[in-house]
């Protein structure tokens, strides 16, 4: 029976992302293969605000998407057989990507992603990311998860 909560280095046991592209600081909520709630404290360290933008940083959307796509990622390998250190997860589309608000230092971005189709190593998730129970970020996404030879 897989865990409902995992702490950072739990995630990093199951996805190879590490800083400063960990993008993910805890998931909760799991539902096995359905869905999981990913965290992130945003703080003011983050390497990219030093580029976007200095005077007034804002997290990249593609960033955000990328948060979201890590939280799937780490719940396929976390209740499934497809995970493990030797496996890799690759982006493979990204459709109706919309940015609503901008995620700023201080923030907690919330990352809801939920399960639309899945195909053996093939998913695809539908997110949102929210600040404070509002929407700042949302896309559907499909990954493959590989398993390095």
């Amino acid at each position: 029976m897989s865990k409902d909560t995992l702490t950072v280095t739990e995630i990093m046991d199951l996805i190879p992302h590490r800083y400063p592209m960990l993008l993910v600081d805890r998931i909760q909520d799991i539902v096995a293969g359905e869905s999981c709630t990913g965290l992130k404290n945003v703080t003011f360290n983050e390497p990219f605000f030093q580029g976007h933008f200095p005077q007034s940083p804002i997290m990249p959307g593609v960033l955000i998407v990328e948060a979201m796509a890590q939280t799937a990622g780490a719940l396929v390998c976390h209740t499934t057989d497809l995970g493990g250190e030797d496996t890799s997860v690759y982006f493979m589309n990204i459709e109706e990507a919309k940015f609503r608000r901008p995620v700023v230092p201080g923030d907690i971005l919330e990352m809801k992603v939920e399960k639309a189709q899945s195909r053996g190593s093939v998913w695809k998730f539908a997110g949102k990311a929210y600040v404070n129970g509002k929407v700042h970020a949302e896309a559907k996404f499909t990954a493959m998860i590989v398993k390095k030879d």
